[in-house]
């Protein structure tokens, strides 16, 4: 019975089981790696074009993998001669960084199209009134560039652009609500389109949807000023454990070094961290309301 434990028995016998697992899931392993890391690129890649941007995919690539194995890497390093905790933070930190990149260039892809909505109100209202003046919608089109700031102006040029090179009006201002993919955007293109072709008070379709863009505002803002409360509590209950344990570090190492060297405390630190990322997740989606 013990020559079945020899270790010179066992050891390649693990080894042949490892290479099989391997090789059996080497490449759905590989294949997630890439789906995770490089796959978020495309889609950084086509929000930065949407927002006007000239795009460097190989420095696009670079930036990816620094933000999340690099600062794996350092993590683990710094966390060093700790191996497993050194791993599982490093990992937690890539897998945050491939998410990174995406969530940012989504955040100021959302703040420039909520920026567009803003100056609608005024665009709109200068479309207008040019209308009411004898002006086509392209030229009521190129006072709200020549007035405005971006991101409209740059909105428009492009609009107006395509136009220039051949393409139609309807086609361009199908481009733009793609570009911005907001429901007053549409409503607005919609209604251009639509009263080009059927005839209509363009510059009444106008003042109505300038009116709706307003009311609809009024309402968005009132639902930030009532959940802000609910918000800022979801931060601070999420806050309040990394807050204690880096207090902890700094007053009493001791205390808290159990957590991070023993298995135990490892295991208490990942189920915290998952409630908490968790909690922090319901807590957005109930505070999140579309109007």
């Amino acid at each position: 019975m013990s020559f079945l434990f020899n270790e010179w028995i066992m050891i390649p016998i693990f080894g042949l089981c490892v290479f099989t697992i391997v090789i059996l899931w080497a490449e759905k392993a590989i294949a997630w790696l890439h789906k995770r890391s490089l796959g978020k690129r495309d889609e950084v890649i086509r929000i930065l074009r949407l927002m006007g941007n000239d795009v460097n995919e190989r420095r696009v690539t670079i930036l990816i993998l620094l933000m999340s194995f690099g600062l794996g890497a350092l993590v683990f390093l710094a966390i060093w001669p700790s191996v497993l905790p050194g791993a599982i933070f490093g990992a937690a930190v890539t897998v945050a960084g491939w998410q990174l990149p995406l969530l940012i260039v989504r955040l100021l892809y959302e703040q420039r199209c909520t920026k567009f909505v803003d100056q609608m109100v005024d665009g709109v209202t200068i479309m207008a009134n040019g209308i009411k003046a004898g002006s086509n919608p392209q030229e009521s089109m190129k006072r709200v560039v020549e007035i405005m700031g971006n991101p409209i102006s740059q909105e428009f040029s492009q609009v107006l652009y395509q136009m220039q090179v051949g393409d139609s009006f309807e086609s361009a201002l199908n481009d733009l609500g793609n570009r911005i993919p907001r429901p007053d955007v549409q409503m607005l293109v919609t209604s251009i389109n639509i009263l080009k072709e059927t005839g209509g008070n363009l510059a009444e379709t106008f003042q109505t949807i300038v009116m709706v863009i307003r009311e609809r505002q009024k309402v968005e803002k009132k639902i930030q000023a009532l959940t802000a409360q609910g918000l800022m509590q979801g931060i601070i209950v999420t806050m309040i454990p990394f807050i204690l344990m880096g207090v902890f570090l700094v007053v009493d190492p001791v205390f808290i070094k159990p957590m991070f060297n023993t298995t135990l405390g490892l295991v208490l630190l990942f189920a915290m961290l998952s409630l908490q990322i968790i909690g922090g997740v319901v807590i957005k989606k109930l505070v999140t309301i579309k109007v």
